[in-house]
């Protein structure tokens, strides 16, 4: 009975959809979609810029909502009591409203992003007067490898961090544009070959949390996640004698096989690296300057080839390959 009552009035019918689309957002922005569960300053900022502009938009947005689907039941052809004028033409309050409300709402949302624009920029230190680790990331097809040039060491799938420290993440690219993010923690920032582009985090509290690409670019893609773990200082510290325990060297030779078109797990079963969980892999060593010798080779002048590794970083290692002659 009720639903019959419901398919006669097309505004409860509306209203309705209204109501459950509501509830279909607040189930998609539960805890479990970490972009509404931000753990880090940046991620706090953003969803509140978020939250703010959508409740701005909503004063346009909600009127129509509303009102259209009362207009087509209020003058609806059976309805004999709405008031019939063929003649009418100009309303000036009704186009005040609908000029004045619209450019309100502009000016306003333009004020939000003049003063957000700097306030959210990844490149913005979030604390300036404290110390800051640095974590060089490389997009690979289909991976990231990030580099820790103060520490000797680099890992694929797995990035870690002390909680409660600023985390400065310098990112390029060894092949096609992506787009890197750890959503509970920071947007996303584009990463292109032969440039470099930063992103500032900060975590709370202790956890993992899921980084991923979010620039389609190829067979791979949906795989190219890691995990990004806020440890505790000394939890950290063990963490990184870790991966100097169980990792392999990464030299000329293991980067030309981590450049080719492959997942972490195929990556890590052809360079033979310890099998752990989720195609995760631990470099004991790495070349200071590999970070930038992978940008620098795309400024060469020569064109580039798939999985050719900068030779500038792996020579001054000592683990040059003889195949690859190109300088940064």
């Amino acid at each position: 009975m009720g639903l019959c009552r419901i398919k006669e009035n097309p505004l409860r019918v509306a209203l309705l959809a209204i109501a459950l689309s509501a509830v279909s957002v607040s189930v998609w922005a539960a805890p479990e979609a970490t972009f509404m569960d931000p753990q880090g300053p940046a991620a706090i900022a953003q969803k509140a810029h978020l939250i703010r502009v959508t409740l701005i938009t909503m004063i346009a947005v909600l009127p129509v909502l509303v009102l259209v689907p009362w207009l087509l039941w209020r003058y609806r052809y059976r309805n004999t009591k709405a008031r019939y004028t063929p003649d009418w033409e100009f309303s000036p309050r009704l186009d005040l409203v609908m000029w004045g409300v619209p450019l309100v709402i502009i000016t306003v949302l333009s004020a939000q992003l003049w003063s957000a624009t700097p306030a959210l920029d990844p490149y913005r230190p979030i604390d300036p007067a404290a110390g800051k680790m640095k974590i060089q990331v490389i997009g690979l097809d289909w991976k990231w490898l990030f580099i820790y040039p103060e520490l000797g060491i680099a890992t694929v799938g797995e990035v870690a961090f002390p909680v409660a420290e600023p985390v400065d993440f310098e990112l390029t690219s060894d092949t096609v544009m992506q787009s890197f993010i750890i959503s509970a923690l920071a947007g996303q920032i584009y990463v292109m070959p032969g440039m470099t582009t930063a992103v500032n985090v900060e975590a709370m509290q202790v956890g993992v949390f899921e980084g991923e690409n979010m620039q389609y670019n190829g067979t791979g893609f949906a795989e190219q996640k890691f995990k990004a773990q806020a440890m505790s200082r000394a939890d950290f510290t063990a963490w990184v004698e870790k991966v100097r325990s169980q990792g392999v060297i990464l030299d000329a030779r293991t980067f030309e096989t981590l450049s080719q078109l492959s997942t972490k797990v195929q990556a890590q079963a052809a360079i033979g690296a310890p099998a752990l969980p989720g195609g995760i892999i631990y470099f004991s060593s790495a070349p200071a300057d590999l970070f930038a010798s992978v940008r620098n080779q795309y400024h060469s002048g020569h064109a580039q080839t798939i999985a050719q590794p900068p030779a500038g970083a792996f020579k001054a290692s000592g683990h040059s390959h003889a195949d690859h002659t190109l300088s940064p």
